[in-house]
This record gives structure tokens, C-alpha cells and sequence, in this order.
């Protein structure tokens, strides 16, 4: 380990790995469109993210003129094999990444990812990009059960990367509560998905830039 302070780092996926922005806002503004709907612009599907797709959908469906009885269990499988089928359309690391992951790597750090996606589309999305293979677990919204905010998802991290003093990257409230619960220090982004500014979230630490990510675990 080189004398590097943590065994383990977690990452979110949507806005703190990768800017998923806009394959996410097409797969809302292609499931609206099948009522008739008029788009959203990306900035008002930015604070949707975060809680899955099944939620994401009904803020987007709210937004644009309300939500009919049964029409999010309607149109919730037309989101997900639309998103499915362009989920690497825009989508792209955020600058830094791959360089924070190469230099954990270096470390013998272990890496994983926790996101509130579903398992099967993280995976996909991550084997886009070549990053599944550099992750030593990776737990979506649908794996355990439970999901962000609740401590079992880190938990079941740390357990399947071997144990460990951990530390959870995201970018949003989901995300610190989290890591908080489950008693682990927390690192928001500031150019993720955010709903209220990076140092509203109660984080235990914020970076501008993933070149700042290593620099800042050394000292903890």
C-alpha cells in the first residue's frame, strides 16, 4: 500500500465517475415524447439524477405537465431499452478520472463503484469506457436491495473488496448520507449533478478537479 491511508475507494457513477447528462436527458426526452410531451433541457434533468431511472422519470414526467395514474410503471421499461441501447451516446469521464484510477491502481488501492443505477446498466456503461475491469466490485441500485442513502451498499463494498479503511467519492446528498451512515469519510465533486452547491452537502471534503482526489486521501 505504500503507506497510502486507504485500502479501498468507492465511487458514484452518474456525475462523479462520468457526465452522463446527456444520454440520460435523451432517454427522459425520448420517453416523453411518447405522451406527446415537449423536451426538457439538460440543466432541468441535471438535479433528476441520482436516485435511479425510475425516479429520474417521474421528476421528468412532473416537470413537463404532471404524472398520470400508472404512467410511470407504464413507461419506465420504454426509458430503460431506450437508455440501454444509447447509454454511450454523449456520455464521457469527467477530466481526471482516468488518471486518479491509474494512480490508486499504482497504490494497491481497490477501487469499486456504488451507484443507484441498475447493476446490469452500470456495468455496461463502465465496460464502454474500459473502467468495469479496474473495479474490484460494483453495486448498483438493484443488487442488494437497498440503495444510497442507505449504509449497506458501502458496507457490502468494503466487505467484497476484503476490508479496510474505505473512502466513498460522489456528488450528491445520496451519497454523503451514505457514506456518513455506514462511517465512512466522504469526498463531494463540485462539477457533478448537483442540486445545491458541493459544500451544502455536508461532505467531509470537496474537490473541483480529480486531480485534487489522491493529494487530499494522502492526508486523511
Amino acid at each position: 500500500m505504500n503507506g497510502f491511508p486507504f485500502a479501498i475507494v468507492g465511487f458514484d457513477l452518474d456525475g462523479t465517475l462520468l457526465d452522463t447528462l446527456g444520454d440520460l436527458a435523451a432517454a427522459v426526452n425520448h420517453t416523453l415524447g411518447l405522451m406527446d410531451r415537449a423536451p426538457l433541457a439538460e440543466a432541468a434533468v441535471r438535479p433528476m439524477i441520482g436516485r435511479g431511472a425510475k425516479h429520474m422519470l417521474e421528476e421528468g414526467l412532473r416537470a413537463s405537465g404532471g404524472v398520470p395514474d400508472g404512467a410511470v410503471e407504464r413507461l419506465y421499461p420504454e426509458l430503460l431499452d431506450f437508455y440501454e441501447a444509447h447509454i454511450a451516446v454523449h456520455s464521457r469521464p469527467f477530466p481526471g478520472v482516468i488518471a486518479a484510477l491509474d494512480r490508486l491502481g499504482a497504490l494497491g488501492v481497490r477501487t469499486a463503484v456504488v451507484t443507484n443505477k441498475a447493476e446490469h446498466l452500470a456495468r455496461l456503461l463502465l465496460g464502454e469506457y474500459d473502467l468495469a475491469d479496474r473495479m474490484a466490485t460494483i453495486i448498483g441500485g438493484d443488487t442488494l436491495g437497498v440503495r444510497k442513502p442507505s449504509p449497506e451498499p458501502i458496507h457490502a463494498m468494503i466487505e467484497r473488496c476484503g476490508g479496510g479503511r474505505a473512502a466513498f467519492v460522489g456528488d450528491s446528498i445520496y451519497d454523503v448520507m451514505a457514506a456518513k451512515n455506514a462511517g465512512v469519510p466522504s469526498v463531494a465533486v463540485s462539477f457533478g449533478f448537483l442540486d445545491r452547491p458541493a459544500s451544502e452537502l455536508g461532505a467531509d471534503h470537496v474537490i473541483d478537479h480529480f486531480d485534487e482526489l489522491v493529494p487530499l486521501l494522502e492526508t486523511l
